[in-house]
């Protein structure tokens, strides 16, 4: 993962953000999703390293890391683990590395949970062929734009303030047909949906967003016309490399409660885990969680070294491939140990299998992804 001294301050941070993040889930026991949202962001888990630590000389990234992965240590639902790594790493890094020092005041006031951000890409006929989109962004004679069309199966759609809107500004399927646009939410002509009912991650809601002629006043647009492909694929290196950090903490949190069983349960006249079969999948569990610990980590790391997004897009698409399909197994094998309490609510032992499953179609389904990797290794292979 890394040097010595970088691991500890990682564990301190981790480790600091779980105890603000249980606090924080204490006092918000039992609310809606916004309310454990802005509860967990005014406990200053973002900004807050641990006392007497060297969490300081983490880069932020890697510190950004480990207080998601914190906030998963706490118990924090896995939906609302995935929200938090979604906005931090899907829009706020990519956001704030274009905007430059105008960033914070376009993205508004993120850090005290005041301000949802959504990333609205995906259309009803699909996400990961963006050039079919639809929606489009109509220039203005003032040099504003009207924006028309609805975005589809967005994350926090139905309780976010401002959205990363990508929308068609020129007619042909070219790469600079694209552009993209910082939209208020509460604007006249927008109108946000209900939440979907999901079965996958359903701590955070998802759900439309429908433009009826919204217009948009010049500044609203992100970088130029027609670069609209080229910040998704910013948004989307950034998310392939680092969204999957918010299973790390249910995974060591699972880890640690199949261990406590697996040591305790008496089974045919011993404990479980002193079989070789049940050590062998424990075993199996601490390996799955190592990796995608390491992977992820690096992918901090090589960002806070400086390292292009872009030039990372293959390797952020392995890691997600990677951490995605460890997740799975590594749910499978605990559901396994646990038997039919696996399947029982509230038996302690209760097995998540859905959302790792889910985890393959999120920032872009693996098989797809693995097209994308087979073509930077020279291979000719199309879409």
């Amino acid at each position: 993962m890394t040097p010595g001294s970088a691991r500890t301050d990682i564990e301190d941070t981790v480790a600091h953000t779980a105890r603000l993040a249980e606090s924080a889930l204490a006092d918000a026991e039992g609310a809606d999703f916004r309310t454990r949202w802005k509860g967990l962001t005014a406990r200053g888990v973002w900004d807050a390293p641990a006392p007497d630590s060297g969490a300081g000389r983490l880069g932020p990234v890697t510190r950004s890391v480990a207080t998601v992965e914190g906030i998963g240590r706490a118990g924090t639902a896995a939906g609302l683990c995935y929200a938090m790594a979604s906005q931090r790493f899907g829009i706020q890094f990519p956001l704030l590395s274009v905007l430059g020092e105008d960033g914070p005041r376009r993205l508004g006031d993120t850090g005290s949970g005041d301000v949802l951000l959504c990333h609205a890409l995906t259309e009803e006929s699909g996400g990961s062929d963006p050039l079919s989109m639809s929606t489009r962004a109509e220039l203005q004679q003032d040099g504003g734009y009207l924006l028309t069309g609805t975005k589809s199966f967005v994350t926090a759609a139905p309780v976010a303030d401002v959205a990363l809107v990508f929308a068609r500004t020129a007619a042909e399927r070219s790469p600079f047909a694209l552009s993209a646009f910082l939209v208020d939410l509460h604007s006249p002509g927008v109108e946000q949906s209900t939440p979907f009912p999901k079965t996958a991650l359903t701590d955070v809601p998802m759900g439309s967003i429908t433009f009826h002629g919204v217009r948009l006043a010049p500044d609203r647009m992100v970088g130029e016309e027609g670069a609209g492909l080229g910040l998704l694929t910013l948004t989307t290196a950034w998310e392939r490399a680092l969204l999957l950090s918010y299973a790390l903490g249910p995974m060591r949190r699972v880890l640690d409660r199949t261990v406590e069983w697996s040591a305790t349960r008496q089974h045919f006249g011993r404990r479980m885990g002193a079989s070789h079969i049940v050590a062998a999948r424990v075993a199996d569990m601490a390996l799955a969680l190592y990796r995608s610990r390491e992977l992820v980590y690096r992918m901090a790391a090589r960002l806070d070294a400086g390292e292009r997004p872009r030039q990372l897009a293959s390797d952020a698409a392995l890691t997600k491939i990677s951490v995605a399909e460890d997740f799975l197994l590594f749910s499978q094998q605990a559901a396994r140990l646990g038997g039919v309490r696996s399947f029982i609510e509230d038996s302690g032992l209760t097995a998540d299998l859905i959302s790792p499953m889910a985890a393959s179609t999120y920032a872009g389904p693996n098989d797809l992804l693995r097209i994308t990797v087979a073509r930077e290794l020279g291979l000719p292979v199309e879409n």
